[in-house]
């Protein structure tokens, strides 16, 4: 079997698979891997090291005529006519029904990392948590740098010093991977979140929870936030309203799959804080948490900078990559058996992985999704 690793669209700095995966796709029995030139560049892995890993460096088409294809970022369907490739990348297709129609009509069989069902048995191949992880870590490291303030506490000789307060909204792998670094940086944190089950893992990184009681919970939603009655979420506002306006730094991370991401800071609560203020807004790319968030853009309203940073994790192309590898790589050891493509389709997280096969949609939130139109 041919496998060939894409180079990512620029400005995408991460890579499929770094080079020390590539040696565990060669142990897997994988006779051919075809790396795209210049593929790990941006992430420092050189054409030579994946080539003394086991690969060849090829031309873009070349690698396309692979039968598995690996990418971040996937090429469009019509780069793909005529092909029988199966695709593993990260489409997410719970908000793109014309993707999916497309996948659906090419007859291509095509993988999406980010369905990997939210269960025991394949949390080693979550790419959302190990990205969120990326990205609830850098997040803080941004707003530390955009802050004007100090977020430990100094004792000077020019006086006290006090810590910064930071308020984070959404408490799943980015919140508390933020949580945690801004503890250690020194700040003081707050931390909201509409799952009161997260309340125990938010004190335990030494941040206060905010609790608004009324909240719907989901045990089939995998984890997310669901939506909310219109008197929770007017109880939530005030809530958040009240503890950003104290806060020297809001970071949101919360997102529903498929759906634009709730407004949780609003023009007044904006305009109320205080000025020099930093927001990080993590849900930037599926419409944003702040009312004035730009996506990939940095804009200040009324004295508080609003950062609507896109890609994170492509802030930390090496680790990022790796992690996202090696996710990649526990998802194919149950696809690929000696060597070769194996579907089981009875297997739950192959079957939910995968979007379409010979023109069948196979994931059943997407079969839910276009029931009135399939």
């Amino acid at each position: 079997m041919t496998v060939g690793i894409l180079k990512e669209p620029s400005p995408e700095t991460r890579v499929a698979m770094l080079p020390e995966a590539v040696k565990a796709l060669k142990g897997m029995g994988v006779a051919d891997v075809r790396v795209e030139t210049d593929a790990g560049e941006l992430s420092f892995a050189s054409d030579r090291d994946y080539v003394t890993a086991g690969a060849q460096s090829t031309l873009r088409g070349e690698s396309l005529k692979s039968e598995l294809l690996l990418c971040i970022h996937p090429p469009a369907v019509s780069e793909l006519a005529g092909s029988n490739a199966t695709i593993v990348s990260v489409f997410q297709p719970l908000g793109n029904d014309n993707l999916v129609s497309q996948l659906l009509a090419s007859g291509l069989t095509a993988f999406s990392m980010d369905l990997v069902p939210r269960i025991t048995r394949a949390q080693s191949m979550d790419i959302l948590s190990s990205m969120a992880t990326v990205a609830g870590y850098k997040a803080v490291l941004l707003a530390a740098w955009r802050l004007p303030k100090f977020f430990p506490m100094f004792m000077t000789a020019a006086g006290s010093i006090v810590p910064a307060k930071v308020l984070v909204l959404g408490a799943g792998v980015a919140g508390l991977q933020a949580i945690a670094t801004a503890r250690k940086l020194g700040a003081v944190v707050e931390a909201f979140d509409v799952r009161a089950a997260v309340k125990e893992e938010v004190m335990s990184l030494g941040a206060k929870f905010v609790e608004v009681e009324g909240a719907k919970e989901d045990a089939a939603a995998g984890g997310y936030a669901v939506e909310q009655s219109e008197e929770f979420k007017r109880l939530q506002q005030k809530t958040i309203h009240d503890h950003a306006l104290k806060s020297d730094v809001v970071i949101t991370t919360a997102q529903i799959p498929g759906r634009k991401a709730p407004v949780l800071l609003p023009k007044e609560t904006v305009e109320g804080m205080k000025p020099g203020s930093v927001i990080v807004d993590l849900a930037a790319s599926s419409g944003g948490n702040c009312e004035f968030t730009k996506s990939g853009e940095e804009v200040m309203h009324n004295g508080v900078r609003i950062i609507g940073h896109e890609n994170l994790p492509g802030t930390t192309s090496s680790d990022a990559s790796k992690m996202f590898g090696k996710n990649v790589i526990n998802f194919l050891k149950l696809i690929i058996k000696d060597g070769e493509l194996n579907l089981n389709f009875e297997d739950e997280i192959v079957r939910e992985t995968c979007i379409s096969h010979k023109g069948e949609l196979m994931n059943s939130r997407l079969k839910q999704q276009l029931a009135p139109s399939h």
